[in-house]
């Protein structure tokens, strides 16, 4: 098959779905371009801070992207290409986008509140409770894994003497220098433009020079070597600060700015496909399908059936329950006009299936390598992928390796800017669910005013984070990818049943609750069975299969209360 092909149909759908269905979907639920949002309603100068729309857009992107749709489509890629194709472009545009936009439409009608103050508002606090406890946890494994990835992308390598092999420490050095001044470049970029009203237009330009310069600095000159624990401190003290400080100053600039980044390799990567298509080079070895079963297996470790894997592998992707999180909770306090939140919302998770369907271009041009277990990670797949295919452009025929490190370095940065958002969104998991409805933790009394105070709740939620960052996410991060799908299901089951206590058409949430309610069980099943043959099996890792099997049960049941509670809802709204 021809990437080329692949590609430049992908993107003709994703733009034909946003101009239709995207449409569509803001005339049922009755988006209103005249109403005020609660940026502006509840503007506090902190979290609550208007935003303009190419400015949130950068900082709603850069948090629900990530390696995310980088990395589910090539590790999918086992399949073959055809069914992640038709997972990217179905789940794109008829379950994720709808979630995110649904989402973020839900809370900004909410007073730019969690989605689990819209599932108080319709299913009653105990839901409320229960939302916010296993969102809080998901986000606490998030938290502990992104600081882990951080702080090994920055830290040094030591020899056996304990003295840094400058040579293998180097690449990790100047990333780490990037991302230092990086930050300072977008605390300045904020203050620029919203504290002295300079121009956004000619802010942007300065700033992406400024931050090429910055990449140029960070290549050539990078004196800080560290060991992985040390970057786990700083950066525990980095989003802490990060989590407190108003988002004008550095959550804002950021993110909008570090936007351009992914933008760059996005363009990058599609300059390649079709360059490489162009030149009679953007061939897919990948097989159409492989089989309902993975039996591939190039990292070592088989991914099971399709279903459910499929759906649970390729999250971001597709559909992703941590989008929720970040448009209830972040975006939705800085949505400037509800007009914005199509483009913004919607468009987005687009942009996101298009990164996908370039990953899957990208495996399929070096799937030999890929499949005989060679070239695994999917970041260097990725960036082996459209850096080889772009150098078959003749005028870029000399620069594949600068491509690669330019790819990485961008999928890299990401992780830094998922990270703060997560302990941001954490916060106000954290502080919601001590409040009722309505309240405000300035409103609250007693010991709920220190656990609602933001610098306490930001403080518990680094220590937990980082903490288990330090002693071993690594053993329940496998049931991650079922716990954020089951997060999106349960985002759906919340807007619909919102929807339907506004009288608006939530007919487009059914299917897809219980679609991914059904995957996020079968899977959270499977990982049940693995884990108990482990116990009877015995050995060193018994006690890591209790801990998963006992998290796996909580799930189960977590889903089916919820999902009990959200049917008598919706039901009761029909009568």
């Amino acid at each position: 098959m021809n990437g080329m092909v692949v590609l430049i149909v992908g993107l003709v759908i994703l733009i034909g779905a946003y101009v239709t269905y995207g449409k569509w979907l803001a005339d049922q639920w009755g988006v209103d371009p005249s109403k005020e949002t609660p940026a502006h309603t509840e503007e506090d100068g902190v979290d609550y801070v208007p935003a303009k729309a190419p400015v949130l857009m950068g900082h709603h992107f850069s948090s629900i992207a990530g390696a995310g749709p980088i990395n589910g489509p090539i590790q999918a890629a086992v399949f073959g290409w055809v069914p992640v194709l038709l997972w990217v472009l179905i789940g794109g545009i008829f379950f994720g986008a709808v979630h995110d936009f649904g989402a973020l439409f839900a809370s900004i009608r909410n007073k730019g509140q969690s989605i689990g103050e819209v599932i108080a508002d319709t299913m009653g606090s105990k839901a409320k409770k229960l939302f916010l406890t296993f969102a809080y946890l998901t986000l606490i494994l998030v938290v502990a894994a992104f600081a882990s990835i951080v702080a090994n992308t920055f830290m040094a390598t030591f020899d056996e003497t304990g003295a840094v092999d400058m040579a293998a420490s180097a690449a990790n050095a100047s990333t780490a220098m990037i991302s230092i001044l990086f930050i300072l470049v977008a605390i300045a970029f904020g203050f620029l433009v919203y504290r002295r009203n300079a121009p956004l237009a000619v802010s942007t330009i300065i700033g992406v020079v400024v931050i090429i310069a910055c990449m140029a600095i960070g290549l050539n000159w990078h004196p800080l070597y560290l060991s992985n624990k040390t970057w786990m401190i700083i950066v525990g003290i980095y989003i802490t600060v990060a989590s407190v400080t108003p988002v004008w100053i550095l959550l804002q600039p950021r993110d909008y700015l570090s936007s351009f980044l992914l933008y760059a390799m996005m363009i990058i990567a599609i300059v390649g496909v079709l360059g490489a298509g162009v030149t009679g080079n953007a061939h897919m070895d990948i097989p159409a399908f492989t089989g309902f079963k993975d039996t591939l297996a190039p990292t070592g470790s088989s991914l099971g059936y399709m279903f459910p894997a499929l759906f649970v592998t390729i999250a971001c992707g597709a559909i992703s329950g941590f989008h929720s999180l970040v448009g209830s909770g972040t975006t939705a306090k800085q949505l400037d006009n509800e007009a914005d939140a199509r483009p913004i919302a919607y468009g987005g998770m687009l942009i996101e299936c298009a990164l996908a369907i370039i990953s899957l271009c990208a495996v399929g041009y070096i799937w030999s390598s890929y499949a005989a277990g060679e070239t695994v990670v999917p970041t260097a797949v990725f960036a082996t992928g459209i850096s080889k295919m772009t150098s078959t452009i003749p005028f870029l025929a000399g620069a594949e390796n600068i491509i690669y490190s330019l790819l990485i370095l961008a999928v890299s940065a990401f992780c830094l800017t998922s990270l703060d958002t997560a302990t941001r969104l954490a916060r106000y998991m954290f502080q919601e669910f001590w409040l009722e409805p309505g309240e405000t933790y300035k409103d609250a009394k007693g010991y709920k005013a220190i656990l609602t105070n933001p610098l306490v709740a930001t403080i518990i939620t680094v220590v937990l984070g980082v903490g288990l960052g330090l002693t071993g996410y690594a053993n329940i991060w496998p049931l991650f990818g079922a716990a954020n799908q089951l997060l999106a299901a349960l985002g759906l089951l919340a807007i619909a049943t919102w929807l339907g206590k506004i009288g608006r058409n939530n007919k487009m949430f059914l299917f897809p609750m219980a679609f991914m309610l059904v995957v996020t069980i079968t899977s959270l099943c499977f990982t049940l069975k693995t884990n108990i043959l482990g116990i009877t099996a015995g050995g060193a890792g018994v006690t890591w299969c209790v801990v998963r099997t006992v998290l796996a049960a909580l799930l189960i049941i977590l889903a089916v209360i919820l999902a009990v509670d959200g049917v008598k809802t919706l039901k009761s709204q029909k009568n």
